[in-house]
């Protein structure tokens, strides 16, 4: 809750210490009951929009190095892109349901994976990119890609059919 409301991380490498029993006294006990010894909690947010915590937890105490919180920010925000990635379309106002989108994009993916011939995390980063260059939300670059309305190319350029000269394939 503390990741949440300060909107940045918490980190306890070790609920056991003094400090982490004082500011969790409840939570803390019943963490290390259930085997939990540490917790790092990552805010999930771009701008104001905030739609939860990554949380991370260990069985013994950790202290993460600068390689691993780095790691554990881009899992939030990698996080975050994939559940802002739905619509709100209903007229309640409800989430539609992220199923399809992330089949979608998972689909797009692994075409951009042949496209580019580079690993599926490679190819999930050049699409998260091209989302976010061109101010789109990354279900709909996907929608896009599967539809092969978009192509990407080696040299890291995407284009749209239209520009082509001659239909591709792959």
């Amino acid at each position: 809750m503390d990741a949440f409301a300060l909107g940045s991380a918490v980190l306890a490498p070790d609920l056991r210490a003094a400090g982490a029993r004082l500011r969790w006294p409840v939570f803390a006990l019943e963490a290390i009951t259930a085997g939990v010894v540490a917790v790092f909690a990552f805010p999930l947010r771009i701008g104001a929009i905030s739609p939860g915590v990554l949380d991370l937890y260990s069985d013994v105490p950790v202290e993460l190095d600068p390689a691993e919180l780095a790691d554990a920010m881009v899992f939030a925000d990698t996080a975050t892109l994939v559940l802002l990635g739905a619509r709100i379309d209903r007229a309640d106002g409800s989430l539609e349901d992220l199923g399809g989108y992330r089949a979608e994009i998972d689909q797009a993916t692994g075409m951009l994976a042949v496209q580019l011939g580079v690993r599926i995390d490679e190819a999930f980063v050049r699409l998260r990119a091209y989302a976010y260059s061109h101010e789109r939300r990354l279900a709909e670059v996907a929608a896009d890609l599967v539809a092969r309305r978009l192509r990407f190319r080696p040299d890291d350029h995407a284009d749209t059919d239209e520009d082509r000269s001659a239909p591709d394939d792959a």
